[in-house]
């Protein structure tokens, strides 16, 4: 095992508060540090050192020399062995990890025990398996070289980009992280990571176990949480940095794009969403009024979550009254208690910008059926609420909200719904409720979506690749197409017999 790395010791703090650098925890070099709120009750929870211009610098170059000058992108049993390591370190520190997401994401404990834990661990197991399966070298037919008449054998072969920046949001930030490192170091990257400042632990905690717990050589991962945007942005323009892995707004994305442009970086986007879920008047409705809650899981917090419902016209009553009293019942509140569905939103902005689409919502004429009030608590808190008659054209039904909110919408045919579901910037995941095979995967095969779930199936796994259509981003993440994402492909001709495997 690696030795401890020099620096200055822990505090008392249960949290990591230091950067990850070249194999060194360390204070940023200005010595600065941003706080760390719970959003449960607006309370200071704690400090992260706060990286700058310098670090980030140093944090780039290091991830560069590992590439260049260790064994990291060729040694594909080395990386298998060093990631087993890592993975046995997190399992190890579940528990922590656990009450770490529920203090600085707000994370309702009932979904640390899915997709923001246990779910991105079972995602790192299948990434590490995969590089014994992965075709890193496949032969071509032989071919004949035209000048010579002489054969020559052909070979494709999958190497590493280089240095990948994963950078990712505050709404799942451990397992948003997982499967960027997942995906970038099983396949010989190295790594610069920046976490949202509103959730950092996770990530500090991630780059403390790599130091100390594993074999995983300095440099190859880096991890640096900046409250600084010139700082993380240095990511996006700096030539030695290869790709960029981003999970965030579809703004920033954009901003991404435009940063990334001029050095031809390779990018990975997951987006936003404005998920569509559709009930037809053949659905089993004990089934699917429950999963429409599912638009208030993590206060709605979750780009995939199915916040837009369209419903056959006959059965739309029967819905919107079942929904009012769901929504009246839902379980929401303190995120440490194990029934809670719906916590905190992340911070006082999230909660104002959530506030103001609830009153444009109103305004623009759709019928607020529960909620839509803002509790006068310490934290930061939204009621779930229930918008009912929505115009599909409307801003609440078009832009992303993320918060507790669901709107409503009536449809006649399942043309119209599938019409409905297209209308929208966004191409994330998509959703239908029917008893018949028929008419869900019309809808499913249809509406323009990377993923679709039919009568409450799921996807989700280490193996299924996620991302979105449209505006909802690039690429994909996870699964074979996530893993060969992180690699350059080569072709190769050859006159001489060539003992690639």
């Amino acid at each position: 095992m690696s030795p401890t790395p020099s620096g200055p010791p822990s505090t008392a703090s249960p949290h990591e508060e230091r950067l990850l650098i070249d194999g060194e925890l360390r204070s940023a070099a200005g010595s600065g540090t941003f706080e760390v709120l719970n959003p449960a009750d607006g309370t200071v929870l704690g400090k992260v050192a706060d990286a700058g211009r310098e670090d980030m610098l140093d944090a780039i170059g290091a991830a560069r020399h590992a590439f260049e000058e260790t064994d990291w992108a060729v040694d594909r049993q080395f990386r298998k062995r060093a990631l087993a390591q890592l993975l046995d370190a997190l399992i190890e520190e579940k528990n922590e990890l656990r009450e770490e997401l529920i203090a600085e994401a707000g994370a309702p404990r009932m979904l640390t025990h899915g997709a923001q834990l246990e779910e991105p661990l079972q995602k790192f197991r299948w990434h590490i398996e995969h590089i014994d399966r992965f075709a890193w070298v496949r032969r071509l037919d032989d071919a004949v070289n035209r000048f010579t008449d002489e054969p020559s054998e052909r070979w494709v072969v999958k190497e590493p980009i280089g240095v990948v920046a994963a950078i990712t949001p505050w709404n799942f930030p451990f397992g948003l992280l997982l499967v960027k490192l997942a995906g970038a170091l099983a396949t010989g990257n190295t790594v610069v990571a920046k976490p949202a400042p509103e959730t950092p632990w996770n990530a500090t905690r991630i780059g403390r176990l790599i130091a100390e717990r594993t074999d995983i050589p300095a440099g190859v991962v880096n991890v640096v949480p900046t409250s600084s945007l010139d700082t993380a942005e240095l990511l996006l323009t700096d030539p030695r940095v290869g790709m960029v892995s981003f999970t965030g707004s579809t703004a920033t994305g954009q901003r991404v794009l435009e940063l990334a442009a001029p050095t031809f970086k390779r990018t990975m986007l997951e987006l936003g969403g404005k998920s569509a879920s559709i009930i037809l008047d053949d659905a089993d409705l004990r089934q699917a009024l429950p999963q429409a809650l599912g638009a208030l899981a993590h206060s709605g917090q979750g780009c995939a979550l199915p916040t837009r419902l369209l419903v056959h016209r006959k059965v739309y009553d029967q819905v919107v009254v079942g929904l009012s009293q769901a929504f009246q019942q839902v379980p929401w509140g303190d995120p440490q208690d194990q029934g809670t569905l719906a916590g905190p939103v992340i911070s006082a902005r999230q909660r104002d910008r959530v506030a103001d689409y609830i009153r444009i919502g109103r305004e623009e004429g759709a019928r607020l059926a529960v909620g839509g009030g803002v509790p006068d608590r310490a934290g930061f808190w939204v009621e779930p609420t229930l918008f009912v008659d929505v115009d599909n054209d409307s801003t609440i039904a078009q832009e992303e909200i993320f918060g507790p909110v669901l709107t409503v919408t009536p449809f006649d045919t399942d043309e119209e719904a599938i019409r409905l579901a297209n209308a929208s910037r966004y191409g994330l995941a998509g959703y239908v409720a029917s008893a018949s095979t028929e008419r869900a995967l019309r809808i499913a095969r249809a509406v323009r979506t990377g993923s679709f779930m039919i009568n409450g199936g799921s996807f989700s796994g280490g193996d299924a690749p996620f991302g979105g259509y449209k505006a909802s981003g690039i690429g994909r993440e996870g699964g074979h197409e996530g893993f060969e994402a992180y690699t350059e492909t080569k072709t190769i001709g050859s006159a001489l017999s060539l003992p690639l495997s």
